[in-house]
């Protein structure tokens, strides 16, 4: 008689967790970059009443008759799919297809290790491309969480730019006053020329650490330093006194060298086809391509595990997280360095000739986005469709009715039960 009392107690239970998941959902109605989740109920435990038979020669065979104990909540999906994208500030992103940036703390760069691609999972994950460049000179998103990328580390004698092939957070090159001569007309005698100090402006990219290179030897691995001192001496300047510093002075006091600025920027524009951040230098009014963003792969993206504001981790569920750029921008970049977690192939060391190579061990990252794109400015919508929600919403408050209709029916049974007894 109690049974279906106790089935009715678990979907009410279940109806709760649902209108929880439904409840989520509305109230998400207007978040940027939400993705929908959805409840999928199961059946729940049953006794078996009587078993069932194949039958025999003389009788035919019977079903097993079975009593269930209500539902239960399957699982909580989550759907990644896209469904619109909003007009934003001119540096917001957004992504078209599978994929992730990559955000976190300033610390996360010193655990990712190139050859050991399960490190990129203490990244973040977001969908949210809320980006701005901070009063630190770090491009971080909407909380504060700096961005992860490709820093530009220099430039060729083409002016292209040389890029790290190792992750970092994404921050503006600082620039310097260099000392230099310039050739001018003498003021007193028109016809003769004179030569006088002046100084330019150049673009001083954050230095490289140096790592282990595939051949043992030493190797730029990419990791980029805070750098707070100058990297010319004609910017060796005492931040107490303002005095001009020598060698040996910064040697014996470096904690005395006042801090060089970052560059000033104006028009600072994000490429949808490559990622490049690029930017026009006032100080020496030239264009600069501070970096590239990367994006995030996992193998399946609806198994990344929520970890709120519209956060994700890549754990248990999500497979593996690679690292890619967008549009194959890296082999333009001439990113080949073996130690990088983007390249797919090392050379054969059984014979280095060109072009024949061997597979890299598995989890090593790919070298293409898939189709991913990126919107400039534009953020995600959320994928809520609130029609739907509400009918969800109506068809799970008649459930809940019907289960608590079960139990107030089955009470009154037993309640009559009861009464025969006296």
């Amino acid at each position: 008689m109690t049974g279906s009392m106790y089935a009715s107690v678990a979907g009410l239970r279940a109806h709760m967790q649902k209108l929880s998941v439904i409840g989520n959902n509305v109230a998400n109605v207007n978040t940027q970059g939400y993705k929908k989740q959805r409840t999928m109920f199961r059946d729940s435990v049953y006794s078996l009443y009587s078993s069932g038979g194949n039958g025999t020669s003389t009788v035919g065979g019977i079903n097993p008759s079975q009593i269930g104990y209500g539902s239960m909540v399957g699982s909580i999906d989550l759907n990644m799919s896209s469904a619109s994208y909003n007009p934003g500030s001119p540096m917001d992103c957004a992504l078209v297809g599978d994929g992730f940036f990559l955000v976190g703390d300033k610390t996360v760069a010193d655990s990712i290790d190139g050859n050991n691609p399960a490190s990129l999972k203490s990244l973040t994950l977001t969908r949210v491309g809320d980006f701005q460049f901070k009063a630190d000179g770090y491009l971080c998103d909407g909380k504060g969480n700096v961005v992860y990328g490709f820093m530009t580390t220099g430039v060729d004698e083409e002016g292209k730019p040389i890029v790290s092939d190792q992750l970092v957070p994404i921050r503006k090159p600082h620039w310097e006053r260099v000392p230099t001569k310039e050739t001018v007309e003498d003021p007193d005698n028109p016809d003769k020329e004179i030569t006088r100090d002046t100084y330019k402006y150049e673009i001083r990219y954050a230095t490289d650490k140096t790592g282990p290179a595939a051949d043992g030897g030493a190797a730029t691995v990419g990791k980029l330093d805070d750098q707070k001192k100058p990297l010319h001496p004609s910017n060796w300047v005492n931040k107490s006194t303002g005095a001009t510093m020598t060698e040996d002075q910064v040697k014996a006091d470096p904690d005395a060298v006042a801090d060089l600025d970052f560059a000033e920027f104006s028009n600072i524009t994000i490429n949808q086809d490559t990622g490049a951040i690029v930017g026009i230098c006032r100080e020496g009014d030239q264009q600069i391509v501070m970096g590239y963003l990367a994006i995030g792969s996992v193998t399946n993206p609806n198994g990344v595990t929520h970890s709120g504001e519209s956060y994700y981790k890549c754990q248990d569920g999500a497979g593996d997280l690679r690292v890619c750029m967008l549009g194959g921008v890296q082999k333009d970049l001439g990113i080949t360095n073996v130690n990088s977690y983007m390249v797919q192939a090392e050379a054969d060391p059984d014979n280095p000739a060109a072009g024949n190579q061997k597979p890299l061990p598995p989890g090593t990252a790919i070298l293409s986005t898939g189709g991913t794109e990126i919107m400039v400015g534009f953020l995600e919508a959320p994928n809520v469709d609130l029609a739907e929600e509400i009918s969800e919403l109506i068809t799970t408050q008649r459930g809940y009715q019907a289960n608590t209709r079960i139990i107030t029916v089955t009470d009154s049974m037993l309640e009559e039960l009861v009464n025969m007894k006296r």
